[in-house]
């Protein structure tokens, strides 16, 4: 079923000589050790263990899916995913980048985010199950008491228990403000929690011995909507003194949902039946602190769009060259054969290339993001910290929305280059599609994203974050505009620049006037800065390339015909989308509701 091979190359391309990490680290104590070596290392193993481990289980996984026992409410996941949970687990990669202080490694973000993109590409329903828990791990980490920090820190950072948030109710999906399940407090200080949980991740599976549920609810006289929810750490089993497990909690799965894709990851309908529990943080402050797994979740989801990307890309690049079909305009380029395999067709290469120049492209952002949320996290200087946070917060719609749309796009130009055999089961690539699709939709949908952009972190604080960042491109436009060589990059990246400033204070403007421009604009709005933040990487990873094209690496001549590909194809799709961003409400509005 196809093949996956880790992309290494180009992650120690964006790594070591488009991000210089080896040298951002050292300014960050608890890294200061680690080096290109060491990171070398864990992408070499990782590609090992994804390729050889996960990749086989994808198309089986995705073909058994999870079966439920609604008599003793447990869940059996797809043959081998136990066995390979167990590989993980004793291998430390659920410890890579946590705390040593809880059990973890202590490496960078930025290095664990390459190797969950390793995860992602070679199975994306097995990966939910331990890329939620880290999710688990930084809320608890950071919101949690020292005694739910000691006793429960530990058991995720090794992966022998796993982790889940359960917001959705089957009434509100984003809308958490009218989330009805209740805690009433108890004399020991836990909470009797009741509700109904729906499309819960992982929410039940027999990989790992416990499963931590982070639960929101309403505590009594708690205020109406979003400020009256509470965060609640609800174990499916209750931990013994000794740390292992104990007695049954009631919380259980009713019912597994029925996805277009994803089979393999039990997306469960999650019942509490007076379960116990304990708060995390603050009564009625629950949704803050659910914002760190939240955002983890959706930066979680970029990284599972440009891991289907990837392999899809790699897939259809096998096809095309192997696969014949006609001649080439040209004329016959394999005339010992019938035909001239489909790569020479310029049509297969623009899909080819398209998934290419997204996959590159969203590997730099990714890596750039995490690097920026190791920086946030232990960097010594406040500032630099506060730097950092504000654009993490910024870019993090942009990767969940943007990479996303993407892979949709992308996965979608690699069934094509397959033709009839695309839509097969047995060669895989429509899985890629169904899975891809469903990412533009769960933890906020696209649309979410888009408002949480335009409306919250640009217009939210008068475009400050924008500007910062747009002054880190101002400045690499102005350092290298001289440079005939780079023009090709330089200019449309400078263009684009202005263009997004103008289409920011108008739409500004406009949402003075009638908050729905906010709403018609946004999503558009968030591909344009989509592709601003693309075409800046692209500028530099070209600008690298060019340097280096004479050398015998052929990667660079490679890197450098993605950036112009990247430029001359899939960039200019800002023109259409600025057009629909300015275009205003009112053809939106107009129509009243009863004539649709």
């Amino acid at each position: 079923m196809g093949q996956y091979v880790a992309p290494i190359r180009d992650m120690q391309f964006v790594l070591h000589e488009f991000l210089k990490v080896e040298d951002e680290l050292k300014a960050l104590p608890d890294y200061s050790e680690v080096d290109a070596d060491i990171i070398n290392q864990v992408l070499e193993e990782g590609g090992k263990f994804t390729a050889g481990v996960l990749f086989p289980l994808n198309h089986s996984g995705d073909r058994e899916g999870c079966k439920h026992d609604a008599a003793t409410h447990t869940v059996t996941t797809p043959k081998g995913f136990k066995e390979a949970y167990k590989q993980y687990v004793e291998g430390g990669w659920a410890a890579l980048a946590c705390d040593p202080e809880y059990g973890g490694q202590g490496l960078p973000v930025v290095l664990n985010n390459s190797f969950y993109e390793m995860l992602n590409s070679a199975n994306q329903a097995w990966t939910m199950y331990p890329g939620l828990s880290h999710g688990a791990y930084e809320c608890l980490k950071e919101h949690g008491t020292a005694q739910q920090k000691e006793v429960y820190l530990p058991k995720l950072v090794s992966g022998e228990w796993t982790g889940t948030m359960c917001l959705t109710e089957p009434h509100c999906g984003t809308d958490l403000g009218m989330l009805r399940s209740k805690a009433i407090p108890q004399d020991d200080g836990s909470w009797k929690i009741t509700g109904n949980k729906i499309f819960i991740s992982a929410g039940e599976h027999d990989m790992s011995e416990n499963i931590l549920h982070l639960v929101l609810a309403r505590v009594p006289d708690a205020p109406e909507g979003s400020k009256g929810i509470s965060l609640f750490l609800v174990p499916k089993y209750l931990p013994k003194e000794d740390g292992s497990v104990g007695e049954r909690n009631p919380i259980t799965c009713g019912a597994i949902e029925e996805k277009m894709g994803i089979h393999g990851n039990s997306t469960c309908q999650m019942n509490l039946d007076g379960a116990k529990g304990w708060i995390i943080g603050q009564p009625n402050k629950g949704l803050n602190a659910m914002f760190v797994f939240m955002n983890a979740a959706r930066l979680g989801v970029g990284m599972q769009s440009l891991g289907l990307t990837e392999v899809a890309y790699q897939n259809a690049v096998i096809y095309a060259k192997d696969r014949i079909q006609m001649r080439s305009l040209t004329g016959p380029k394999n005339p010992e054969q019938p035909a001239d395999p489909i790569i020479v067709h310029a049509d297969v290469r623009r899909m080819l290339l398209t998934g290419r120049a997204y996959a590159e492209g969203a590997r730099a952002f990714t890596s750039y993001v995490a690097l920026q949320i190791d920086r946030e996290l232990h960097h010594p200087d406040e500032d630099v910290r506060k730097e950092a946070a504000d654009e993490v917060a910024l870019l993090t719609p942009i990767v969940k929305a943007f990479i996303t749309d993407n892979a949709w796009i992308a996965t979608s130009e690699a069934m094509q280059v397959f033709g009839g055999h695309g839509y097969i089961a047995e060669w895989g690539m429509e899985q890629y599609v169904r899975d891809a699709r469903i990412n533009l939709i769960y933890e906020g949908t696209n649309t979410i994203q888009s408002l949480d952009l335009l409306g919250r972190k640009i217009l939210g604080d008068n475009g400050a974050k924008l500007r910062k960042f747009g002054e880190k491109i101002k400045s690499f436009v102005e350092e290298n505009g001289l440079d005939e060589n780079l023009s090709e990059f330089i200019t449309p990246l400078g263009e684009l620049g202005d263009k997004v400033t103008k289409l920011t204070m108008e739409i500004g403007m406009k949402a003075f006037q009638n908050a729905d421009e906010v709403g018609a604009a946004a999503v558009p709005y968030l591909r344009v800065v989509g592709h601003l933040v693309y075409s800046y990487f692209f500028a530099q990873m070209a600008k690298i390339a060019l340097e280096k094209q004479d050398s015998t690496d052929t990667f660079y001549k490679a890197k450098l015909a993605t950036a112009r590909f990247y430029f001359a194809r899939l960039q200019p799709e800002t023109a259409t989308l600025i057009r629909q961003a300015r275009s205003g409400s009112a053809n939106l509005m107009a129509l009243d509701a009863d004539l649709f």
